[in-house]
């Protein structure tokens, strides 16, 4: 018994937090007390060094200190002061109006301002409830099918996971030790071929079934000639020239990510003051909100931290690199293996769990194959999309369950988020069969990546300290 479990005690390790988690102990906790747990089991067999424990302070401090994280709060409160300023409510009636003579202009207005909001709040929650309250009763009064409506919705709202500044590519960026601003222009694109996907889609199912997504009556379109094009106008361009000033300013290299957070935070709190609609017990919810968040955040990453310094002191990512060397098609075979992980545990498990959880443990096998990792991250990113969208755990379900008529049933939700979610599982094939959609400025040798294998010199490659 002592024999078996001195050879398995890295994977003991990984199942005790498997159990920990179905246990229903909270993520942050579970990591900690798994960790620490392991740490002493380890001691009394002779497997791990106490002296590797005197490196908790140190790195729990680095993570407090840590710059890159600092964007998560800035980020959040900008999100969450824009979604009560009303601004999703304004920019649907105006872009629902503009496409409202069109078969499905309802479904596409909602996913275009899925895509501005996704670029000015980064909040998939704050999305979907706030898309799900003002445009799923006005789909279902004008005839959509119940499905296309709350597929759109939800979906949509996920569009915040993969469109900077989303709040995940921080965290990944900072998993994966790669600059933020990188993520981003990365993340852009295949943000921007998501939405067009999605586009595509409802195109496609007023082709097929014109009755599914009809257009709006000629007594609900208020809005006609000048004053539409004045009404796009004044609701379209500041939210714009607030995307332009944060994301703008971090992809010229002018702010660094914190920087243009903190500008859009100030932005935000500017629009809200000049919509007259900054009250100050909105101010205080949107603090109190952020405040959580981010405490959820740090508290996530320093158990992770005591989860990850045990497991590689017990020799756990040796065990991983060992798992994955096993399988067949080298670079490839890694990614596929990969991206069947993320995907089956967002099943379970929710993009923050899956970032410090996961990342940590093939972010260095990665490194080692000489993948980059800005397109890594990326794809990875793409890939936890589909953790909001899983029926029947999947978060933006929950949501959008929240705030639906009872005329809704769950199953009508499971049921049209099916087919997004197989849309997300396309895009994650595109970034893999095409990198160049993420790394634009230099694309990779798709035929000499293949010729990597697992067993190369970790030393050719750049390795943060700690995967050393």
């Amino acid at each position: 018994m002592e024999a078996l479990l001195l050879k398995n005690i890295a994977p003991l390790m990984f199942l005790g937090l498997v159990v920990f988690l179905l246990l229903g102990y909270p993520v942050a906790f579970a990591l900690a007390a798994n960790g620490l747990l392991f740490a002493g089991i380890g001691i009394a067999v002779g497997l791990f060094d106490f002296s590797l424990l005197q490196a908790l302070p140190e790195r729990v401090y680095g993570i407090v200190a840590n710059p890159t994280l600092l964007a998560i709060p800035f980020f959040a409160f900008m999100g969450l002061i824009l979604e009560r300023s009303g601004m999703a409510e304004d920019l649907l009636d105006t872009i629902g109006q503009l496409f409202g003579s069109v078969r499905g202009g309802l479904a596409y207005a909602v996913i275009l301002v899925g895509g501005l909001l996704a670029a000015t709040t980064g909040v998939v929650a704050a999305t979907v409830i706030a898309m799900g309250l003002i445009s799923l009763p006005v789909m279902l009064r004008y005839g959509y099918d119940k499905r296309l409506a709350t597929g759109v919705i939800a979906a949509s709202g996920t569009l915040a996971q993969i469109i900077p500044p989303s709040i995940v590519l921080i965290v990944l960026a900072d998993q994966l030790n790669v600059p933020v601003g990188a993520m981003y222009k990365g993340a852009l694109l295949p943000g921007m071929v998501m939405v067009g996907l999605y586009l595509a889609y409802v195109f496609a199912v007023t082709l097929f079934k014109p009755h599914a997504a009809p257009a709006m009556p000629a007594s609900a379109r208020t809005l006609h000639g000048s004053a539409l094009l004045l009404r796009v106008f004044t609701t379209l361009i500041p939210p714009l020239v607030l995307i332009f000033l944060v994301l703008g300013t971090i992809f010229l290299g002018i702010a660094t990510p914190t920087e243009g957070g903190a500008m859009g935070a100030a932005g935000a709190l500017l629009l809200a003051l000049g919509r007259g609609r900054l009250s100050r017990l909105k101010l205080t919810q949107a603090m109190d909100s952020t405040t959580r968040l981010t405490t959820f955040v740090i508290f996530i990453l320093i158990g992770s931290t005591i989860f990850s310094l045990v497991f590689r002191g017990l020799d756990g990512d040796l065990w991983v690199e060992h798992l994955f060397n096993q399988l067949p098609g080298g670079v490839l075979g890694f990614l596929i293996a990969v991206n069947l992980l993320v995907f089956t545990l967002a099943f379970f498990l929710d993009f923050f769990e899956i970032a410090f959880i996961v990342v940590p443990l093939i972010g260095p096998i990665a490194y080692k194959l000489g993948i980059d990792p800005v397109w890594f991250g990326v794809m990875l990113a793409v890939n936890m999309q589909t953790a909001f969208m899983h029926p029947p755990f999947g978060f933006a379900l929950f949501y959008l369950r929240s705030v639906a008529p009872r005329s809704i049933r769950t199953a009508d939700i499971y049921w049209g988020a099916i087919p997004f979610l197989l849309i997300q599982l396309a895009m994650v094939a595109i970034v893999l069969s095409f990198p160049q959609i993420v790394l634009r400025d230099a694309p990779p040798d798709a035929s000499s990546v293949q010729e990597i294998h697992i067993d190369v010199d970790p030393d050719a490659y750049y390795l943060p300290a700690e995967w050393r």
